[in-house]
This record gives structure tokens, C-alpha cells and sequence, in this order.
């Protein structure tokens, strides 16, 4: 596995740090407004090129907000939003409605239900599942999937799964990162997700 991982960048440190009681430091703070677009030599989505916008999203009674890439757009809202760039490459979800399986649990089940052409998992250490596919529509494709723990880790807060082409991992890795570090989820501190 390390060499796979290797092979397709970095490791990506995701320390699972949340700030979780309504803290409003960046809810609706735009970083910068000039939209990520994919680069002109073709050599996929770079992490230099991002820049952030917070967005709020999931249930009335739950909120959360994380920072998402400037310009992407929501393709669905509620507690499993998705944002999309202009031109469908890239995109983030999020599914805030909590499970009661660990972030390990989730990611070994994530891994044996996806059915795509040509799956290889590249990784799947510290509650993220790195894997790539071959889509029918769109070619070679690359997905993150990270399962973020409740402090005691015997839960999962939170998913946030970002998806592009093999050549944006360095970007992909990014923009997890980034909605990793900043996501808000209400009530964390005493969250019962799932009810």
C-alpha cells in the first residue's frame, strides 16, 4: 500500500480536528472569490491554484459549514451536500448525518461496496479510503473518502469524499484537507450523531 500511495503523492495528514460548538469564525467568510479553474497544460487540478469560500449547509436543526473551492457550485443541499466545479472534473460531498460504525468500519465497508471498472484501493489508513476507477463516461477517476471520528472514536461525525482524475490528486488531497480542517458542525461537542 505504501508504495501505491507513493506512487499517486503524498499522504495526506488529516489531523480530525473539529470544531464543533457554534463557533461562527468562518461561517460565510469568503477567502477569495476568483473561481479554481483546471490548468491549461492538462496536468490536473494543483493545490497552488485553490482558493476557499466557507459554505453552510445540512439540516435546519444540525447546520455545519466547511470551506469549499471558490466557484464550485451545489449540485444538492441537505445533510449530504454536493459542490461541483464549472466544468464537472471536481467535486466534494459531504454526509453529516453521523453513523454509529468507526471510521475504519465505514472505510472497509466503503471499500467492498463500490462497483466500478477496474477499482484499485490505494489506501485505506487512519479513517480514508484512497482508491481509483475506470468511469464508462468519464474515463480514469480518483476518489477520497475520509470518516471523521467523535473525539472517543467509537462513532463517525462526518463524511467528506472529494472525486476527480488521477493527475488532481495533489489538488483533490487539498481540498479534503481544507474541509477537513474547517468543517463546523453544530452541537459537536455533545453530538448524538446518529439519533
Amino acid at each position: 500500500m505504501t508504495v501505491g500511495v507513493a506512487v499517486f503523492g503524498t499522504v495526506l495528514a488529516i489531523n480530525g480536528n473539529f470544531s464543533g460548538g457554534g463557533d461562527d469564525k468562518t461561517s460565510s467568510q469568503v477567502v477569495n472569490t476568483q473561481p479554481t479553474q483546471p490548468t491549461s497544460t492538462g496536468d490536473g487540478l494543483q493545490a497552488g491554484s485553490l482558493q476557499f469560500t466557507s459554505q453552510a449547509f445540512g439540516a435546519d436543526d444540525a447546520p455545519a459549514t466547511a470551506d469549499i473551492p471558490t466557484g464550485w457550485k451545489s449540485a444538492t443541499g441537505g445533510t449530504r451536500p454536493k459542490y461541483v466545479d464549472p466544468t464537472g472534473v471536481w467535486q466534494i460531498r459531504f454526509d453529516t448525518r453521523g453513523s454509529k460504525q468507526t471510521p475504519d468500519q465505514l472505510v472497509e465497508s466503503r471499500a467492498k461496496s463500490i462497483e466500478e471498472k477496474d477499482l484499485q484501493i490505494i489506501s485505506r489508513d487512519d479513517g480514508t479510503l484512497i482508491y481509483t476507477y475506470v468511469d464508462q463516461t468519464r474515463g480514469p477517476r480518483m476518489g477520497l473518502s475520509s470518516f471523521r471520528p467523535t473525539p472517543d472514536g467509537s462513532r463517525t461525525l462526518v463524511e467528506i469524499t472529494v472525486g476527480g482524475r488521477p493527475q488532481d490528486e495533489a489538488g483533490l488531497r487539498a481540498v479534503l484537507q481544507r474541509a477537513t480542517e474547517t468543517i463546523q458542525l453544530s452541537g459537536a461537542t455533545g453530538d448524538t450523531r446518529p439519533n
